[in-house]
């Protein structure tokens, strides 16, 4: 049973820092391509950061980059979200997905608001 399990959200000031977890167990982990997502009510879903299965490549939704990284233990079968400068805008939920052999598989998603 694939299974996606997030931490790390909560409650931040504007230029605070906080770091999302994502572990993942049922599948083989180090074979996917991981990727957080955000959505908040009244947007859309937006596609935040992938990492590739090795680590070696990630990308950015522009807004977040500088300020975001994503990384991952394979080891582990976790894939992190730092993120750093944080803005009112990046209140959301953030969910992490994992994409193997075609399929997306998803947690269940962390709230992060950033509010003063």
């Amino acid at each position: 049973q694939v299974q996606l399990v997030e931490s790390g959200g909560g409650l931040v000031q504007p230029g605070g820092s906080l770091r999302l977890t994502c572990t993942g167990s049922g599948f083989p982990f180090s074979n996917s391509i991981m990727s957080w997502y955000r959505w908040a009510p009244g947007k859309e879903r937006e596609l935040v950061a992938t990492i590739s299965s090795s680590g070696i490549i990630t990308n950015y939704l522009h807004p977040v980059q500088g300020r975001f990284t994503i990384s991952r233990d394979n080891a582990k079968g976790t894939v992190y979200l730092q993120m750093n400068s944080l803005r009112p805008e990046d209140t959301a939920t953030y969910i992490c997905n994992a994409f193997l052999a075609g399929k997306d598989y998803w947690g269940q998603g962390t709230l992060v608001t950033v509010s003063s």
